[in-house]
């Protein structure tokens, strides 16, 4: 049964769009995915399901999450193999590897336009390492991320495409939770 891990944009920040990790596994388990888990408030989740179409299982967890708490929320989703992959090929330097708190990853609703990936690089105001990669973009915050200007509003209007990032120790965690799920 494949595992899927989905990540919610914008929930729980600056006291907007409150959602309990609590609740949202129960959405989850009541759209008929199995063992949902959360990591941090920000909703990551990893759960199992029989449907192998990503783009039906996005639609109905976000349109659970408008019927159920009233207001919309973007998911991305990544399948297993697919996150593993993301991450073991990850573009950063070994000195950049060393600040893992300024890696981000950046998941995107659909592969951008290198003209748009372009344009996102010209406009950005900071020094920031951009780099496209499929469905989603690796960014080093050279500054620190607390700081910049990149931000996901930026990246959604540059490239006209949906997005959320997590930073590296996030990820991190997201992989050792997959291991819960592994024979």
């Amino acid at each position: 049964m494949p595992v899927v891990i989905s990540f919610l944009r914008g929930i729980n920040v600056g006291g907007h769009k409150k959602i309990k990790m609590a609740d949202l596994r129960g959405l989850y388990t009541s759209l008929g995915l199995r063992d949902p888990r959360t990591i941090l408030q920000s909703g990551n989740a990893i759960f199992q399901t029989d449907e192998t179409d990503l783009s039906l299982v996005q639609a109905e967890i976000e349109e659970g999450i408008r019927d159920q708490f009233g207001f919309d929320v973007r998911v991305m989703l990544r399948g297993t193999a697919d996150f593993r992959s993301i991450i073991d090929r990850h573009p950063f330097t070994d000195e950049q590897a060393s600040e893992t708190k300024k890696m981000v990853v950046v998941f995107l609703s659909d592969c951008p336009r290198l003209e748009d990936v372009d344009k996102l690089r010209a406009s950005n105001p900071g020094r920031e390492f951009i780099h496209a990669d499929g469905s989603q973009l690796f960014v080093f915050y050279t500054d620190g991320q607390a700081r910049s200007k990149l931000d996901n509003n930026r990246i959604e209007r540059a490239l006209g495409l949906g997005s959320t990032a997590r930073n590296w120790n996030t990820c991190q965690r997201l992989l050792k939770l997959l291991e819960e799920y592994e024979p």
